[in-house]
């Protein structure tokens, strides 16, 4: 396999060769750069690099080019090479073009021709498109082997996938190879998953914490004492690792999961400040977790918190491995879950076609399917943008009468100009049919019910705050979401300190919440980032005074 690909594509001979000229000087020791004339071209040489496995980097296409524009080749590539960074070359003339692209063809950035030096705008904006799809992995040549309708095998792909740990998946029941590496292993099809590492090893139905080990993540803590403990690691978490670690704190960030929480998981963020061409969950959690071990903060992944005690005056965070950590400052940033779908046959079939969240991996099993959204939040509206570019058929159903008073009105233009997305108002699911996987959906509008055919259904209702480890250590109001400062009454019943809680600190001194677990939050990505760098503020002005 050689050097990941850069393509350039431009019907002008001469605008070609200088970009050629550009990509070479800089990128040629890390990439092959290489060059078509024409969207056919460009496409008959992605198959082929395709058929030979050699991985795609980066297309950066010219808009005006006659037979197909820049955005058609770009969302054509999405189908051959769908983690490929696009960049698309337009004139002054060209933005409404460029706008249009990044809403239909996910286009991560688009330049104006010509620039002069490339130094100047040219290399900082592929600098960066490419550091993120050069995502930094443990380790290389995971082969997962299971059962796509399995819900340990789901689980599996889903935390190598959240973890952004590349990984070639083998369907037991339609990919040979699965089977012979099975016979090679000495494992049967009734052992799965099984996980063959980089260097043979096999691992047979695998807990997630021995597979973190072996891929390189970190499980352990290095010390038993932090100036500052960060419980989860979602945008709010992870700014406040940030924050923490920059200012000088020993920092740890604990993640159950996956870095970047409910986020982490969505395809396309569009209003966040600063990214005007918007940028995906797995980016942002990406950069945010690079910045944050950058300036020294310890992150275990999985490493959940499931008790806290006071032991003033610090605060002892219990792990499900039976460990415990002592904090000066505790940020609880636990984040929220989507509420499960309490029907009939929804338990039995999660993880078999019925979802919470939507990755890659369930999209692609669902190509050409017909898929159904419940919710009618961002998140679901985000998911169904995302699963239209897989499934032949996206479905929103929704309670309400529409979504336009619950969903972002950028979501709900895309949604109405999408041919394969249909809203149907007032209708909930009252059953999910089928036996090793889901087939159908019992529908329920107002007394009446019927039945329809269905691949999969993705889950969007509700958040139920993760707080069942603070039970008896910090106050909540009545759905478990944590009572900050001035919630927690005036004066706060049995506060210690004289003076009363700084507006992020809950009922514990210098136990502070930040982002969707904090009650009365605000819901969104960038005032969960906002919390957290607070919370760090209010951290260090207690700190001051011990």
């Amino acid at each position: 396999m050689g050097l990941p690909v850069l393509l350039a594509v431009d019907d002008d001979a001469p605008v070609l060769a200088a970009v050629e000229r550009d990509l070479r000087d800089r990128y040629a020791e890390r990439y092959q750069v290489m060059t078509a004339g024409s969207g056919e071209q460009a496409l008959d040489l992605l198959r082929r690099l395709r058929l030979r496995e050699e991985p795609v980097a980066l297309l950066l296409v010219d808009q005006r080019m006659p037979g197909m524009t820049g955005t058609d080749l770009l969302t054509a590539s999405r189908r051959v090479y769908p983690d490929a960074r696009r960049v698309l070359l337009t004139a002054y003339a060209d933005t409404d073009a460029a706008i249009r692209a990044i809403n239909d063809a996910g286009v991560e950035h688009y330049l104006l021709k010509p620039w002069d030096p490339p130094e100047d705008r040219l290399y900082p904006v592929l600098d960066d498109l490419l550091e993120t799809w050069r995502r930094p992995a443990p380790t290389a040549n995971l082969r997962l082997i299971g059962d796509r309708w399995s819900p340990d095998s789901h689980e599996l792909r889903q935390f190598l996938a959240r973890n952004l740990v590349p990984y070639r998946w083998l369907d037991v029941e339609s990919d040979p190879q699965a089977r012979e590496l099975l016979d090679l292993a000495g494992t049967g099809a009734g052992e799965l998953p099984v996980l063959v590492l980089d260097d043979g090893e096999v691992l047979t139905r695998p807990d997630l914490h021995d597979i973190a080990a072996r891929i390189g993540l970190h499980v352990r803590a290095e010390r038993d004492a932090y100036d500052l403990v960060i419980a989860g690691a979602g945008p709010a978490g992870l700014a406040a690792a940030v924050y923490g670690a920059s200012e000088g704190l020993t920092t740890l960030l604990l993640e159950c999961s996956a870095p970047g929480g409910q986020a982490g998981t969505t395809s396309r963020i569009e209003n966040y400040l600063g990214f005007p061409v918007g940028l995906s969950g797995a980016d942002l959690t990406l950069r945010a977790r690079e910045q944050a071990t950058r300036f020294g903060a310890e992150m275990l992944v999985p490493t959940e918190a499931v008790g806290l005690v006071r032991a003033d005056p610090y605060s002892v965070v219990t792990l499900a491995d039976g460990g415990e950590v002592s904090a000066a400052a505790l940020v609880v940033a636990s984040g929220v879950s989507y509420r499960t779908l309490d029907v009939p046959g929804a338990a039995e079939l999660t993880g078999r076609g019925v979802y919470y969240g939507a990755g890659r991996a369930e999209a692609a099993d669902h190509e050409g399917g017909r898929v159904f959204v419940v919710g009618g939040g961002n998140s679901a509206g985000q998911a169904a943008l995302f699963l239209a570019a897989f499934a032949a058929e996206v479905t929103i159903l929704v309670r309400g009468p529409d979504l336009a008073t619950t969903m972002s009105r950028y979501l709900t233009d895309r949604i109405e100009a999408s041919d394969r997305i249909t809203v149907v108002p007032r209708t909930e699911v009252a059953g999910a049919v089928g036996g090793h996987r889901l087939e159908a959906l019992r529908l329920r509008s107002g007394t009446e019910e019927h039945e329809v055919p269905a691949d999969a259904v993705f889950v969007f209702i509700g958040q139920a705050p993760r707080t069942g480890w603070l039970d008896g250590a910090v106050r909540r109001d009545a759905r478990g979401f944590v009572l900050t400062g001035a919630d927690l009454g005036t004066p706060p019943p049995d506060w210690p300190l004289a003076v009363p809680p700084l507006p992020l600190e809950t009922s514990v001194p210098r136990v502070f919440a930040a982002g969707d677990v904090r009650a009365g939050s605000v819901k969104r990505i960038a005032s969960a980032v906002g919390e957290g760098a607070m919370a760090v503020s209010f951290a260090h002005e207690r700190l001051a005074g011990r």
